[in-house]
């Protein structure tokens, strides 16, 4: 392996085996060699196959060119060094224009008479990739200061104020699929059978200790009435349920045991007892509590009937 074209077909046989590993090993949206570590064995493997044949093609070129006569073999070379010349001529063409440098052989014609213990300077140009890169920085500048402080075109007070926006965008939405980010303020009734399945499983392994698998209340209080010591409603059930109830006579905080989705699951399932009848229900405790974000019911005006006293007649006649 000592040409360049050796290096660019392992290096080909490595991609076409990544390529086909991936899209043969099943790894849903992970990468196979991260699914699989075995993977990374084929691909080593495929290496190895790789640079062995490489040399032995150059093991049989190299017993061909033993089998020429001098002559020929004088002339295989001629030809691989011509090949070899003309091999990425471009590039190296591009490279020395954009150097805009003198060869050695020239460098007499720009010795400078400055001369320091021998060492001399040459007066080479600048290089021209440098030059026009320093022209652009002339051309942005002005039309940055143009724009920016004469035009006043756009700020930077524009500009934090679009990314917020959009990163207050992109938090919303990241919050619609993110349910372990509710909080007290952000919590609201589930009302799919999923949620509440889930949360009865919940309060079914955390909660009938204490208010008793129908919500009835043992040593909690009744969940199924309309009266409520910390308040009703999703939020105030989500907070009691997070931070506890009263200090040394609520319940713990669950929020150390439960994620937030969990506890907005056993909250809202909390809220589809009430009403419900319990086989043995406690004594309310606590207050009626009604929602003060529900609508309220308009009470209907009587109708007053349309009596005329004799007296008013007697004006309205006059």
């Amino acid at each position: 392996m000592r040409t360049t074209a050796s290096y660019l077909r392992v290096l080909a046989f490595l991609l076409i085996a990544y390529v086909l590993i991936e899209l043969t090993v099943d790894s849903g949206s992970t990468s196979a060699f991260i699914a699989e570590p075995l993977t990374w064995l084929i691909l080593g493997m495929v290496l190895l196959f790789s640079i062995a044949i490489e040399i032995s093609l150059a093991a049989f070129k190299n017993v061909l060119f033993q089998s020429l006569n001098p002559e020929a073999q004088e002339r295989y070379l001629r030809a691989q060094k011509a090949k070899k010349d003309k091999q990425f001529k471009w590039v190296k063409e591009t490279y020395l224009k954009l150097l805009d440098s003198k060869p050695v052989e020239e460098e007499e014609e720009i010795i400078l008479d400055h001369n320091y213990d021998g060492i001399k300077e040459l007066d080479n140009n600048l290089p021209p990739w440098w030059v026009w890169g320093f022209y652009a920085t002339i051309i942005f500048g002005v039309i940055y200061l143009a724009r920016f402080h004469v035009f006043n075109d756009y700020t930077q007070t524009e500009e934090y104020e679009t990314e917020v926006a959009a990163a207050k965008i992109a938090i919303e939405e990241y919050k619609k699929t993110a349910k372990d980010l509710v909080d007290v303020n952000t919590v609201t009734l589930l009302t799919d059978a999923s949620d509440i399945s889930a949360g009865k499983a919940i309060f079914a392994t955390n909660c009938v200790a204490c208010h008793k698998a129908d919500g009835g209340g043992g040593i909690g209080p009744n969940l199924t009435d309309k009266y409520w010591i910390l308040g009703g409603g999703i939020k105030n059930v989500f907070r009691t349920i997070s931070e506890g109830g009263r200090d040394g006579k609520g319940m713990v905080a669950w929020k150390q045991t439960l994620k937030p989705a969990e506890m907005a699951q056993v909250a809202s399932y909390i809220i589809t007892l009430e009403g419900t009848i319990p086989a043995e229900p406690k004594e309310p405790q606590g207050e009626i509590w009604t929602d003060p974000d529900a609508p309220k019911e308009e009470t209907p005006i009587e109708e007053i009937p349309e009596v005329v006293s004799d007296s008013t007649a007697v004006v309205l006649n006059e």
